[in-house]
């Protein structure tokens, strides 16, 4: 999905700086092509790369998340400190069939996001991380 709205904002670059300049008489122009398609290309491969690097684990106390490339951070979210879990899917992730996982916490900086599931998969980690949450916040 990333990568189609990369195309669909850099192509029509592309075909504009490949196509015009020649049309108007300034055939040099024509390079203006080459930056929107160097950016889709190199886009493309990091998109591949930081999509591969999410990487989600049910543990026996929290939920360990964890994401990035060149810097990894990794998220650990209590059960217990858990307050809302919601699945989210706009327009453009319901046509690709994917939903993302959002759980807020007390604390905002540990609000913890895990895009590209699958609904199914999505709800079904909601309703465990809310039965989870809800059994471990009891004890407090």
């Amino acid at each position: 999905m990333r990568r189609l709205l990369l195309l669909i904002w850099l192509m029509p670059l592309a075909v504009a700086g490949g196509l015009l300049p020649p049309l108007l008489g300034a055939g040099v122009w024509a390079l203006l092509a080459v930056p929107p398609l160097a950016a889709a290309g190199w886009g493309w491969g990091a998109l591949g790369r930081n999509w591969q690097s999410w990487r989600y684990l049910e543990r026996d106390d929290d939920l360990l998340i964890s994401r990035g490339v060149l810097w990894r951070k990794l998220t650990a979210v209590p059960y217990g400190r858990m307050q809302l879990v919601e699945v989210t899917s706009g327009p453009l992730e319901r046509k690709f069939g994917l939903a993302r996982l959002q759980l807020h916490t007390a604390a905002a900086a540990t609000d913890a996001t895990v895009p590209g599931l699958d609904p199914a998969e999505a709800e079904r980690l909601r309703d465990r991380l809310t039965e989870l949450g809800e059994a471990r916040s009891a004890g407090l």
